[in-house]
């Protein structure tokens, strides 16, 4: 087992992986290194692809496979493949690091003194082209992240880091209860997912040191299909979704799990979305996410709702029939 783990974690994606390999073999680092390949249930030759890659020179790989279908758990046979290790940076099969990335990532580890380091994340869009509606400010929904060119301790939750660009003291996660959260799973070539988003929080409440490198860079490969409105709102839409499903606050008056402010929310988000489409004005795009967002946290509520009456039915009926 080496000192240095790189995981990355792939579904059908075999077409980009060579190069992704070749880009980390490339890196130059103080210590020896490993590459971790998690399969996730591919069906387009992942695994015969990696076990030519083996053969070739350079860092050594182990492969895995996960059977069951999401980055979630991808994500956590990662972590436990690599608990003998002192130190792993996740990086996804869309990706590749620019010169200096996974030094970054252990300076920041070892000479730094952080318990989890992030860096810079920018977009690529070939082979097509950013289109002119896609807004700067939603930018970020596509993986981009870039909060300046020094580096900075992480001391709240306004700056978050993604696990498509993240190292770890792999000490973190000697306690088997710190993992990905399965509730955020995201399967196959599914859209949503905010594993990443609670992992950082998980982390900043047990008090881990989490610092910011620019000099950790990476680039992020756009698809076509994520360059349309409508994936920005099935985005959010499940997002809100979740929110409504998850939450656990509870409100005196309700209609199906639904606040009646909740509603009222919601129709006003939309009425400010449609009234900045119908006036072309820029901003629309975010204002109509954050109604869709809003919708979706409605469907979440109810979801909730009728989980929690088919608990009750359940025992209901289960007390009738003992009796």
């Amino acid at each position: 087992m080496m000192p240095l783990s790189v995981a990355v974690c792939t579904y059908n994606r075999s077409k980009w992986l060579a190069e992704l390999v070749a880009s980390l073999r490339a890196q130059e680092c103080r210590l020896p290194f490993e590459i971790l390949i998690v399969d996730n249930k591919s069906s387009d030759g992942t695994a015969q692809l990696v076990k030519h890659l083996q053969s070739s020179q350079g860092a050594p790989i182990r492969y895995e496979r996960e059977e069951r279908q999401g980055i979630v758990f991808a994500r956590n046979l990662a972590l436990e493949s690599c608990s003998q290790s002192d130190f792993m940076a996740f990086i996804d099969d869309d990706e590749l690091p620019e010169a200096g990335w996974l030094q970054s990532a252990f300076d920041g580890l070892d000479g730094d003194g952080a318990d989890c380091v992030g860096g810079r994340i920018g977009l690529r869009f070939s082979p097509e082209k950013r289109p002119g509606w896609l807004e700067e400010q939603v930018l970020c929904f596509l993986g981009q992240l870039d909060y300046g060119e020094t580096a900075f301790w992480i001391t709240d939750d306004s700056k978050p880091v993604w696990s498509g660009n993240v190292a770890y003291r792999m000490s973190l996660f000697k306690n088997a209860k710190l993992r990905f959260d399965l509730r955020y799973n995201r399967a196959g070539n599914g859209i949503g997912g905010g594993e990443d988003l609670r992992m950082f929080r998980a982390l900043r409440a047990q008090g881990a040191k989490l610092r910011y490198r620019p000099d950790m860079a990476i680039s992020h490969r756009i698809e076509p299909w994520k360059l349309r409105r409508r994936y920005f709102l099935m985005l959010h839409m499940k997002a809100g979704c979740q929110a409504g499903l998850f939450e656990t606050t509870e409100y005196r008056r309700s209609l199906a799990g639904v606040p009646p402010f909740m509603i009222v929310q919601a129709m006003r988000h939309w009425q400010a979305a449609c009234s900045l489409i119908l006036r072309k004005r820029n901003g629309s795009l975010l204002q109509s996410m954050i109604a869709a967002h809003a919708v979706g946290r409605i469907w979440g509520r109810v979801k909730r709702w009728q989980r929690e009456r088919s608990v009750v039915d359940t025992h209901a009926n289960l007390t009738s029939a003992e009796s």
